[in-house]
């Protein structure tokens, strides 16, 4: 055995066990079988299914098969205690989440080993990242249930709300989603994955320890068929999920129209991007944590390096240096850096899709000699060779494979590092902080680290933009999603009847008498035709159906025409949406607010025509009040278009979180049928405040109100594109706009059925939707905040400082 002074000379490393004896004996003192935790109580599984150890395939434990008698139970026991629990004063919620913080500090290494024997991770990470940060969690969490009254004083609750985890972060995810619903004063019921559910077991152990209520956390284990149970049962309120955007599309589709609350936090293919003026050994240390770290398992994994083309060379040397010194075995070893992959058929996608890759003319680097082969272990690798558009650089592989591509300038690296259907995270590395922060704002991701990487606190919201999902969790971004605003009495607008139902279209025909349109032929000749158009590009524009409908009073005299719009129409619009977005996005909020101010300038020196309108269409007898509200709406929106701005987060570490509210994108609207205009104002003002682009579909009865509104936009210097309008069927088109790809969120009023198609239409990129049925909701009286809230999306830019 060499002495301690030859060990100093050749830096030689030897094995470093952590012991594994006391969760080994944890899992014999349940006889290594456990059911579900249901209503505070254990329940015993009809069935169950082995849990292995990656790392030398040993059995550890047999879990419960959920079933969906177990589910609906456990929703059940959730549903009974959440009158109670809601009802907790926030102190007393507080004190559970600081006991559970105490508890899991209490029983870290214990979580910790099981964690690691249960996923395959290395030691040290789950000792000394993971615990920590679920420990965290709870505490932050019981600061935020003390404050709730005080600083979210006009929300509720959710309800019973259905948490679906990952098996790459088992315990952190727990924390993550748990930790918060709580705190707001929902009950859970949480489905950990099935590869990796011991953690879980011990935690539900904890919430028996601390006294939690019977209820207020319930907990089945099982398959891919629990999980979906869980989803469709109907007593659920809210799904939160974490893992890949195939499932997340699945889970859409089956929540559809249903009302659900949903969170999604979904796949990644995050970018890791190297400038010629980094300090190289600094970012090898960071790519070593951005991809290797968890073995690749990781949705934000930096599984894409895009390097300065006048640095690939030295800086790929680097990386195989440093890649040759890591050491892959045994997770349970404090010296090792790679652990297990989780399951052999985890291992298994990873080899095929190298493999595939390999086929295809990419170069492939393995440290030689890099793996055990005791357990479900794959090296180190590094691929270079391939282009953007390949499916290594596309597709998440979820291991520890690193694909390696060159830029030239700033701007290419932004064009590369936003070249995937993800938006996940990415990290810059840069001396030049301008080019940093210029870089991260140009990325569409929702975490950016600038010479760093795999930096998260509770503090800092986490979530992804595209098919990354939506959604946020921590931070007070995270609360959002587990809370519901309460309504409060204030200024009502004076109904005018019945929500208008959709009678059959009744289309212009050539032979229609003037007077049997609602108008009088005065001037000689043939009458002159004033049919609205739709509004594309800042232009009218003729439908491309060559079809218009009549517009009618209550009474059914016919009073005018407009374009039936179709898929076509709603292409061109969206083409002019997109098109405006950039400049539009960039304009400030000062601008912005000036051009909102505008409109409701002429908006006002017109009121009385629009009054009259409206009066005319819908029979309202306080039209008058309506153009008012909508022009104190307007102003409204211009008043936030510079003042809805972003936090500073202050995490434990040296540096700042920047949490950047930026534009959606372009979004579709589908307007109430009553009340045209303040419908119309109440969502595309916020939406163009906040510096997105809009397809409208205005009130399908009442569409005049919306084209009167063509030249009022023309002469407020609203940039062509901003705002489009297509008139036609809500229904149609509202599903078209769900289903268009370069469409980035819809906001639907209108019917049950309606709210099913355009959810359900929207998996196509997994767009964010908001929805609301007409009569239930009036949309002009949704908050301004939570309207401006649903027209962001945050990006987390982490800042460290210091050496």
């Amino acid at each position: 055995m060499p002495s301690v002074a030859e060990i100093f000379e050749t830096m030689a490393w030897g094995p470093a066990p952590e012991a594994a004896e006391p969760a080994l004996a944890w899992l014999d003192q349940h006889g290594r079988k456990f059911g579900h935790f249901v209503g505070g109580q254990w329940r015993t599984a009809a069935q169950t299914f082995a849990v292995f150890n990656p790392a030398d395939r040993a059995t550890l434990a047999h879990a419960g098969q959920g079933s969906p008698e177990d589910v609906d139970a456990a929703v059940g026991a959730a549903r009974q205690a959440f009158s109670a629990w809601s009802q907790t004063p926030g102190h007393l919620r507080a004190r559970y989440l600081y006991a559970l913080a105490r508890q899991i500090q209490k029983h870290s290494r214990l979580f910790a080993v099981l964690e690691s024997l249960d996923n395959g991770k290395p030691i040290r990470e789950s000792r000394d990242l993971d615990l920590p940060l679920v420990a965290r969690h709870f505490a932050y969490h019981a600061g935020w249930a003390q404050i709730m009254a005080d600083e979210l004083p006009d929300y509720a609750p959710v309800g019973v709300v259905g948490q679906i985890i990952p098996w790459n972060f088992p315990l952190l995810m727990l924390a993550w989603k748990v930790a918060p619903a709580l705190a707001m004063g929902n009950t859970v019921v949480l489905k950990p994955a099935e590869f990796t559910p011991l953690t879980a077991l011990l935690f539900a152990e904890i919430a028996e320890t601390v006294g939690l209520p019977p209820g207020v956390f319930n907990l089945v284990t099982g398959d891919g068929e629990t999980g979906a149970a869980l989803v469709r049962h109907p007593g659920v309120d809210k799904i939160a999920f974490t893992g890949s955007t195939e499932v997340g599309r699945a889970i859409r589709q089956v929540t559809a129209g249903s009302g659900k609350r949903l969170s999604l936090e979904l796949g990644g293919k995050s970018p890791f991007v190297v400038f010629d003026d980094a300090d190289l050994d600094g970012a090898v240390e960071g790519l070593v944590d951005a991809i290797w770290f968890n073995q690749g398992q990781v949705c934000c994994a930096g599984s894409r390096l895009l390097v300065q083309e006048s640095i690939e060379r030295a800086f790929l040397a680097r990386v195989r240096t440093r890649m040759a010194k890591l050491r892959v075995g045994d997770p349970l070893d404090k010296a090792i850096d790679i652990g297990a992959i989780v399951a052999p058929s985890q291992l298994e996608r990873i080899t095929t899709l190298v493999e595939a890759g390999r086929a295809s003319g990419a170069e492939v680097w393995q440290p030689p000699d890099a793996c055990p082969v005791d357990g479900w272990f794959y090296p180190p690798t590094l691929v270079t060779g391939v282009g953007p558009a390949s499916e290594l650089a596309q597709v998440e592989v979820f291991g520890p494979v690193l694909v390696a591509m060159s830029f030239r300038t700033p701007a290419e690296a932004v064009a590369l590092a936003n070249n995937t259907r993800y938006g996940l995270a990415a990290s810059v590395w840069t001396q030049d902080i301008d080019q940093a922060l210029d870089v991260a704002r140009g990325i569409q991701a929702g975490t950016v680290w600038i010479n760093s990487t795999n930096l998260f606190d509770a503090s800092s919201g986490f979530g992804g933009y595209r098919e990354s999902g939506f959604g946020r969790e921590g931070g007070r971004e995270g609360l959002v999603e587990y809370v519901r605003r309460v309504p409060r009495s204030g200024f009502r607008v004076s109904d005018s009847g019945p929500t208008p139902t959709v009678e059959p279209v009744r289309h212009a025909q050539p032979g229609t008498h003037p007077a049997e349109r609602g108008t009088r032929n005065t001037e000689p000749g043939p009458l002159i035709d004033r049919t609205p158009k739709l509004y594309i590009g800042g232009k009218q524009a003729r439908p491309d159906s060559g079809y218009s409908r009549l517009v009618s009073t209550p009474s059914g005299q016919v009073i005018g025409e407009v374009g039936e719009g179709n898929r076509k129409d709603i292409r061109n619009a969206v083409e002019a949406a997109r098109a405006a977005l950039a400049s539009w996005a960039a304009t400030t909020g000062y601008n912005r607010a000036q051009i909102l101010y505008y409109v409701a300038e002429n908006l006002a020196a017109r009121a009385t025509e629009f009054a009259s309108r409206l009066a005319q269409m819908t029979g309202a007898v306080d039209a008058e009040n309506e153009v008012e509200l909508s022009i104190e709406r307007l102003f409204t929106c211009a008043a936030y278009a510079d003042k809805f701005e972003g936090q500073v987060h202050v995490p434990p570490m040296r540096g700042a979180a920047l949490a950047v509210p930026e534009p959606i994108g372009v979004v579709g609207v589908a307007c109430p049928m009553r009340r045209p205009l303040l419908g119309f104002v109440s969502l595309v003002g916020p939406l163009v405040s906040m510096g997105n682009t809009v397809v409208v579909l205005p009130s399908e009865r009442h569409p005049l109100a919306a084209t009167d509104l063509y030249q009022v936009l023309d002469t407020s210097d609203v940039p062509p594109g901003v705002i489009n309008i297509v008139t036609g069927s809500r229904e149609s088109l509202s599903k078209v706009l769900a289903e268009h790809d370069d469409v980035d969120a819809v906001w639907y009023v209108g019917t049950a059925d309606g709210r099913r198609e355009v959810e359900a239409a929207s998996i196509g990129n997994m767009k964010r939707t908001w929805a609301h049925l007409e009569g239930e909701t009036a949309v002009e009286e949704l908050p301004t905040d939570e309207t401006l809230r649903q027209a962001i999306q945050i990006k987390n830019i982490w800042i460290p400082w210091g050496a």
